[in-house]
């Protein structure tokens, strides 16, 4: 990035950024199809997709840090010349996403009652949350397993591969989930096989895809026992950083469940579109990764400082044009998922809020991918830390008010949690931007 112009980084940020957009859409898009689908079996039914949704999306993020991580080592090792630790970082994130994802999976598919009845859930709407859950854990190892594929595609600069893989996946799940859920009757269980068939076979097209490039690098593809050891430990920071992260959204989720069934279901509509602007927005954070991490590499620090700035002002300017169409679009987007007036009402208050959050996401996504991509990985720990403990108060409030929230109808209610919420990106962006100001973060080098 040294002698780049500002039109070649951006030349660079698109690239990267563009066909990311659209993969990283597409993930959430998953649980939209489940959504829409499952929302027309009924009101219990897409409450129980949200209870359990809240508990796959925190076993599956929890290891978010395999394709957060593997980018970032990847991109360094890509900076520096270090050709052989490129192959090596990739090949030891797999292994260990395999491992890890077998564990979450027994543990998920074995406790799903109990976690699901840990959110409150209870009687229809547990019934269904768990008979999704224990299917839909059968399908963590191939999740993890393509973090960690995308993730060292993604250190390599190619974010064009997960787009196919992800806009093919979809299309297949699509069809699966209609024709198992509709065509065979299998009602929420069938929404879960069929999401499970295709995380499979997205990841073996991955896994293939990366064999091939390793294959024609020349590189010898050999497991190195304590490289998958190094990578589990580097991940640690990430992990507590996301678990922090994950804790914060569960407890939203317990939140919602407090308030009410309509609130709930309405919440887990409101909560997928965030999910998919969040991604939407997180292509930016797919760049920053790559990019600062092949930066730092290189020891470019001027380079990497100037494509914070405009990653950070493309942020806050697309969240902010996202989140005006959300807002506007409610009425549009609620009948898609329920055919419910009290929640299609919900969803349209919620809607409102999340559009006007969306600048501030922006700012957040971007720089916490700069940090990610930078080894940041301690502070973020510690700085998600702090946000969880300055989100509990709003959590108290919420939970402690629930019975009068609910009084005031539905939609207040569904608004009022969204507020909320909104609150914690506020102080997760008071955060970056007070850690973005140093230069503490900016190592250089192989680390």
């Amino acid at each position: 990035m040294r002698s780049a112009s500002s039109q070649s980084l951006t030349r660079q940020i698109l690239g990267l950024a563009v066909p990311a957009f659209f993969a990283l859409v597409a993930e959430p898009l998953f649980l939209l199809v489940d959504s829409a689908i499952v929302g027309h079996l009924g009101t219990p039914q897409l409450a129980g997709l949200g209870v359990a949704g809240s508990v796959l999306n925190a076993a599956a993020g929890s290891f978010v840090f395999l394709a957060y991580g593997t980018t970032a080592s990847v991109a360094r090792a890509l900076g520096a010349g270090a050709d052989d630790k490129v192959v090596s970082a990739g090949v030891d994130g797999t292994v260990l996403g395999i491992a890890l994802g077998v564990l979450a999976g027994a543990v998920v598919g074995l406790g799903a009652e109990w976690l699901c009845a840990g959110l409150g859930g209870s009687g229809e709407v547990l019934a269904q949350a768990v008979s999704y859950l224990r299917i839909s854990a059968v399908g963590l190892p191939a999740m993890m397993t393509m973090m960690a594929i995308t993730g060292a595609l993604r250190g390599v600069q190619d974010t064009r591969t997960p787009l196919v893989v992800s806009v093919i996946g979809f299309s297949l799940n699509a069809v699966l989930n209609v024709a198992l859920v509709y065509g065979l009757g299998w009602g929420i269980a069938g929404s879960a096989w069929g999401t499970v068939t295709t995380q499979y076979a997205m990841a073996a097209a991955l896994v293939a895809v990366w064999l091939l490039r390793v294959r024609r690098s020349g590189a010898t593809l050999r497991l190195h026992p304590a490289g998958v050891l190094a990578a589990a430990v580097n991940g640690v920071p990430l992990i507590a950083r996301t678990l922090a992260l994950r804790t914060i959204l569960l407890l939203t989720t317990w939140v919602a469940v407090g308030l009410g069934e309509v609130p709930l279901a309405a919440h887990q509509v409101a909560f997928t579109v965030w999910s998919l602007l969040a991604f939407a927005l997180d292509a930016l954070a797919i760049a920053g990764q790559a990019l600062t991490g092949k930066g730092l590499g290189a020891s470019d620090v001027a380079g990497v400082r100037q494509a914070t700035v405009l990653m950070v002002r493309w942020g806050v300017v697309g969240g902010a044009v996202i989140g005006l169409v959300i807002a506007v679009a409610g009425p549009l987007i609620a009948p898609l998922f329920s055919t419910d007036p009290g929640v299609r009402a919900a969803v349209v208050a919620a809607l409102i809020v999340v559009g006007i959050g969306q600048p501030v996401a922006g700012y957040v996504f971007v720089l916490d991918g700069v940090l990610i991509g930078a080894g940041d990985g301690r502070w973020l720990a510690l700085g998600m830390t702090a946000v969880l403990i300055g989100y509990l108060p709003i959590v108290a409030a919420l939970r402690l008010n629930a019975d009068w929230l609910s009084g005031l109808g539905s939609s207040v209610a569904t608004a009022a949690l969204w507020v909320g919420f909104t609150g914690f990106m506020l102080i997760r962006a008071a955060m970056l931007w007070w850690r973005e100001r140093s230069d503490a973060w900016l190592v250089t080098g192989l680390n």
